[in-house]
């Protein structure tokens, strides 16, 4: 029997397209899909957008000629991201479905990236990097499954400066945990003597030197309020049933909070003393000296009303600059990263806005459009301040700042975060924008920009093959019902209308989270990603294999500075051109990876010189390197 389910739904003022799927347990299991009237899931639909997208290649002028593979199955990881039950059988619009990161690092020495993955049901995994795409389940002899919580953001990062990289990961109430590594790729929990094992509503977590002493401290992002005492399967806190309406409701609160690095693998709350304002509902920021004062600023984000640009004042305190810099921001942030994109020297910053676009159900046909807001005017709070969708803020110098997103194409629907790196070498970074939404709504595409030269972003996910994604597969198996029992859940009732039997509901592939890295060691640049309640994906690119390709990786290691060189400002002469990237650790959304910066060289075979300017202040310049190498610089003497 096929049925329809309603396309229209509300909850707690979101709106969203019901796009299910049910599969009834039976001998032999028969599929039923039943999408709404615009969800887009088919794979003739997809292939349609393919084919324009691929027509539009031609005005194309980077290079697109190569394709990402899914080899998730020759890489050997088996993880599996598992959710709690309020993103599905007891479908709830909360923030569980904001999903969990990931990070990579070299956590054992050898010079391969491992990769971290965060989950919120059954524990994290850590997979060591074998060599050649392999990888290995080394989670129990690394002791960092955290298998009795909910798990949110990973972030690698030197806290002690001893060589290795140490790892932090925040949860929903179950208290954030800070490992040290003893350079061979064992943790040991150091939380609680750390002063880092808040338990909250905590998401990102940003190291970088705020006050310049050469230690890491860390901004802990939290969220707000969103649970109740009720615990469900799995130990989970149950969320609030108008959880996405906390913002309108002062009590809900939870202040983000700033950690100082005293040094002795002991930190400090400073919130106070640093003035560091309360920012709203933050999932996640970024920092970048933006003034060149030698002391990194602050882009703190709030997924429901206006962000923060907090500037620093000398490493004392922060004082909040939003009207003279950002004045309108967009009003349901999740991702955010500082780059050069268009080769003048100057950060640049992308916000990706996923809240704004539940507002409203639309097609496929306007995703690349702003959203045409619905809410009211007291849900949003100051719409006056916000732009509803991604923004692209050119820096212009001087503290003066263009909002160019539309002109340059970054437009996209339900984004998440943004990951960048240079995918073709050119020496040009692109960027890649986890996103979509999952159960129960339609299916959304990732996207990938390439960058055209600093002047725009061409759409080319479909060219490059990231989509569609497993072959055109576009759901996965969400949550088991029995139907002959009554039903308290949201999704199992909805799922079980005109059913009495066992069923299995699905829901469409999401991600949430992604790394770009050169994962197999050739050269070019490849996509990890944590998708929400389903495999990831392993995009390896086959750039390398396509033509001779140019490029430089630099590993920092500061002396006076911090270990990682987070902070640093690294130039690369090359080719008549000057490259420029800041070490920021950001590699995607509640994620924060350690990795040598990436520099795709185009066609020039040598580097005529290397630049460094440390947080520290100090300075190293390194003159005449052959291309395909990882070029190490260490912070100089005085």
């Amino acid at each position: 029997m096929i049925r329809a389910f309603p396309s229209r739904r509300a909850v707690a003022g979101l709106a969203g397209v019901g796009a299910l799927c049910v599969l009834a347990a039976a001998a032999a299991p028969r599929v039923i899909r039943v999408p709404s009237k615009d969800a887009d899931v088919g794979a003739n639909s997809l292939a349609a957008r393919a084919a324009a997208q691929k027509k539009d290649a031609a005005s194309i002028r980077v290079e697109h000629g190569f394709r990402f593979t899914d080899r998730l199955p020759e890489s050997g990881i088996t993880f599996v991201h598992r959710i709690t039950d309020d993103s599905g059988r007891d479908y709830k619009p909360n923030h569980y479905d904001h999903g969990t990161g990931l990070a990579v690092a070299d956590v054992d020495g050898d010079g391969l990236p491992d990769i971290y993955f965060v989950n919120q049901i059954g524990g994290n995994q850590l997979w060591r990097n074998l060599g050649h795409g392999r990888f290995e389940n080394v989670t129990e002899s690394a002791g960092v499954a955290l298998a009795d919580r909910i798990s949110v953001t990973a972030s690698f990062a030197d806290v002690d400066n001893d060589g290795d990289e140490d790892l932090y990961v925040t949860t929903v109430r179950g208290g954030n945990v800070l490992f040290l590594n003893d350079g061979k790729g064992h943790f040991r929990d150091v939380s609680k003597e750390s002063g880092l094992d808040y338990a909250g509503h905590s998401s990102g977590a940003v190291f970088f030197d705020y006050d310049n002493d050469g230690l890491l401290d860390v901004l802990l992002c939290n969220v707000g309020r969103y649970t109740t005492d009720e615990k469900g399967r799995g130990g989970y806190y149950v969320g609030f049933a108008d959880a996405f309406s906390g913002h309108l409701m002062p009590e809900r609160a939870e202040r983000s909070r700033l950690y100082r690095n005293l040094g002795g693998g002991r930190f400090a709350d400073v919130t106070e003393s640093a003035a560091l304002p309360a920012t709203g509902w933050s999932g996640d920021a970024a920092f970048a000296d933006l003034d060149g004062d030698g002391f990194p600023d602050l882009y703190v984000l709030n997924m429901q009303g206006r962000n923060h640009f907090l500037h620093n004042d000398g490493g004392r305190r922060f004082v909040d600059q939003t009207d003279e810099q950002f004045p309108k921001t967009p009003w349901g942030a999740m991702g955010v990263k500082f780059f050069d994109f268009d080769g003048d020297g100057r950060l640049d910053l992308y916000v990706t806005d996923m809240h704004s676009d539940m507002s409203q159900e639309i097609g496929p046909d306007r995703e690349k459009q702003k959203s045409e807001m619905k809410w009211t005017e007291h849900f949003l709070q100051d719409p006056g301040h916000s732009v509803f969708g991604n923004a692209f803020y050119r820096n212009l110098g001087g503290g003066k700042f263009e909002e160019i997103s539309d002109r340059i194409g970054v437009e996209n629907y339900w984004p998440w975060g943004p990951s960048v790196g240079d995918l073709n070498a050119d020496g040009w970074e692109d960027v890649f924008v986890a996103a979509s939404m999952s159960f129960p709504f339609r299916y959304g595409i990732d996207s990938v920009f390439l960058n055209d030269r600093g002047e725009r972003f061409r759409d080319a996910e479909f060219i490059l093959g990231v989509e569609p994604r497993r072959g055109g597969k576009t759901t996965t198996p969400w949550f088991d019902a029995d139907c002959a029992l009554p039903q308290t859940g949201a999704g199992a009732k909805r799922a079980c209308v005109g059913e009495t039997g066992k069923i299995r509901v699905l829901g469409t592939l999401g991600t949430r989270s992604a790394a770009i890295v050169d994962l197999d060691g050739d050269g070019d640049l490849d996509i990890v990603t944590n998708e929400f309640n389903a495999a990831p994906q392993v995009l390896i690119s086959d750039l390398a294999q396509k033509r001779t390709i140019h490029w430089l990786k630099v590993a920092l290691a500061g002396t006076a500075s911090n270990r990682d060189g987070l902070g640093a400002t690294v130039r690369v002469i090359a080719g008549g051109r000057t490259l420029m990237r800041y070490s920021d650790g950001k590699s995607g959304y509640l994620s924060q990876s350690a990795l040598p910066l990436y520099f795709g060289l185009g066609g020039a075979a040598s580097v005529e010189r290397v630049e460094v300017l440390w947080p520290s202040g100090r300075r190293s310049q390194v003159e005449k390197t052959q291309a395909n190498t990882t070029l190490r610089i260490q912070e100089p003497p005085q």
